[in-house]
């Protein structure tokens, strides 16, 4: 495959020159380690879906092993440099392994969500002209081996369908793991600036773009993130968030790596055999989106095992409610830091831990070292402290772009990055994202401030989760609507609703003017709230 190289050669120089980009791969940070400390537990591998709950233990020498058997096969299955390999399966030492095989041969990982179906696949693996696809047998009840036969025909470039778990001739055992004779790997490794890494978006705007990061990229996000967490190589790291999203692919897959650490991986999210896990293998940190917190909690508060290591967690992916930050600390003794961005930039912006009790409720941290925010009007026209705008995105981290989709790169002249947010930012540069450019609602030319009144909704004891979106009005241009869940056994009405938002002395014309009660509402596997879905439902929405 050719890549649009242009936004690489145009940054190159400046990233370079000022240190953030050092001309590093992954290949180099897991070499460091073999030559070091080779017999250092590099992965224990638990397999929650299933039951089967005895982990599987890799040394670095041994993971070693595994990438160069799987690097050889890839080789021989005629997969060349600059090749796309396409694997959906879930979080496991075959996911990193794979990945770290790809990069040993210039090959480019592409790691697809387990929730993706026939529809999105089959536009995913032809637009990227995918050469091997590798799956689950079965996962959460889902025959994935099944659909990917039933897609192999209907895809010219598709040549192999691997199997994870499977018994045929297809299965990862016998076509990626059967190579064990000692001839030398010849191959050609991805190289700083080649294109490590294509992920798709997660879809809160509807539209799925192939997202494409370097080596440089990559480590770019990474090395602020360490520094900014004060993370050594004696952190024992649990990867629950899925590994075939950038949070897990970046932060639970590839960091330990960096770092010469341990992960810790759950192919499924249990919070009971999570925080038992946590406790028998001494984890020190992990990183996922505010839900995965909240069900630690719950979980502890009914008798689940705490852990006195585990004391450092970053929460990314949604606005993390006081409250949240509040009982993790109180029930867990666990500093919750909270964290912004995006699968083309990474995590950007962090609160470091000694100002997470102050900070983290109320902000969603500040640039990491390498990145440069600011936050513009509707003319571009840059705006004062506490002043909420777009927020525009500059750095090391960013990606190189968008295959195939240049023209969406939506980068600046000058390099700025419009991420779609509206965010405002304190006199010590800590953001706060105020919800996405395409969230406001407008009642009567009034801005809604949308994400204050869904956190005071949160706080109502009632309320499990809340999204407000507008829905069209004639007269008003728009008024809004709060989706919300409940928790177990509560109930809410829309006059509850106006009591209590009426108690907290909210303006009226902040009010949601309808309360719509689900059951769940839309998010990506990450926990991004999928607000595009909700706006498109209430279109249609008319007051009582």
């Amino acid at each position: 495959m050719k890549f649009d190289t242009s936004l690489i050669d145009a940054r190159k120089e400046t990233m370079i020159k000022n240190g953030f980009w050092k001309n590093r791969t992954i290949e180099h940070f897991f070499k460091q380690a073999l030559e070091t400390q080779p017999d250092k537990t590099a992965i224990v591998a638990y397999t929650v879906d299933g039951s089967k709950h005895e982990p599987v233990r890799l040394s670095y020498r041994q993971l070693n092993e595994r990438i160069d058997s799987i690097a050889k096969s890839l080789i021989r299955l005629g997969i060349q440099r600059s090749d796309v390999v396409s694997f959906q399966i879930p979080n496991s030492w075959e996911f990193i392994a794979i990945s770290l095989a790809c990069a040993r041969i210039g090959a480019v990982a592409n790691p697809l969500m387990p929730i993706f179906r026939d529809r999105e696949l089959s536009y995913m693996l032809k637009f990227l002209q995918s050469k091997i696809f590798i799956v689950p047998s079965v996962y959460k009840n889902f025959n994935y081996e099944a659909m990917a036969e039933r897609l192999l025909p209907t895809i010219d470039s598709l040549q192999h369908i691997v199997v994870l778990g499977g018994e045929g001739e297809n299965s990862v055992d016998k076509r990626l793991l059967a190579d064990t004779s000692a001839a030398p790997l010849v191959a050609d490794p991805v190289k700083p600036n080649d294109i490590l890494l294509l992920l798709f978006t997660s879809g809160t705007t509807g539209e799925p773009k192939a997202v494409m990061h370097t080596s440089n990229t990559l480590l770019a996000a990474l090395d602020g993130f360490m520094d900014s967490l004060e993370l050594k190589d004696s952190e024992i790291i649990l990867g629950a968030s899925p590994m075939a999203h950038l949070t897990g692919y970046g932060y639970l897959a590839m960091l330990p790596i960096v770092l010469n650490s341990t992960t810790v991986v759950m192919d499924s999210w249990a919070p009971n055999i999570a925080l038992q896990i946590i406790k028998d293998e001494a984890v020190t940190f992990s990183m996922a989106s505010s839900p995965f917190v909240q069900d630690m909690c719950n979980a502890t508060e009914k008798g689940a095992p705490r852990s006195p290591q585990f004391t450092k967690f970053c929460c990314a992916g949604a606005p993390i409610p006081p409250i949240v930050i509040e009982r993790a600390h109180k029930i867990m003794n666990l500093t919750v830091c909270s964290a912004w961005g995006m699968t083309e930039n990474g995590a950007i912006t962090i609160t470091e831990p000694t100002m997470a009790l102050e900070k983290s409720s109320i902000s969603d941290g500040k640039a990491i070292p390498g990145i440069e925010l600011k936050i513009v009007d509707g003319n571009d026209n840059e705006l004062p402290q506490g002043e909420t705008g777009r927020l525009l995105v500059r750095g090391a981290s960013q990606c190189v772009g968008y295959y195939k989709k240049p023209e969406l790169n939506a980068l600046t002249d000058d390099d700025w990055f419009d991420s779609g947010d509206l965010a405002f930012m304190d006199q010590d540069g800590y953001i706060r994202i105020n919800g996405r450019s395409k969230d406001i609602v407008i009642r009567g030319a009034e801005n809604i401030p949308v994400v204050e009144i869904e956190n005071l909704l949160y706080q109502h004891p009632a309320i499990a989760s809340v999204a407000i979106v507008g829905f069209p009005d004639e007269r008003l241009g728009e008024r809004a609507c709060a989706f919300v869940t409940l928790k177990e056994g509560a109930r809410f009405s829309f006059e509850e609703m106006i009591q209590y938002l009426t108690e907290k002395k909210v303006a009226k014309q902040y009010f949601p003017e309808k309360l719509e009660i689900r059951s769940d509402l839309p998010r990506t596997p990450s926990g991004k709230l999928q607000k595009f879905m909700l706006r498109e439902e209430a279109k249609s929405f008319q007051l009582d």
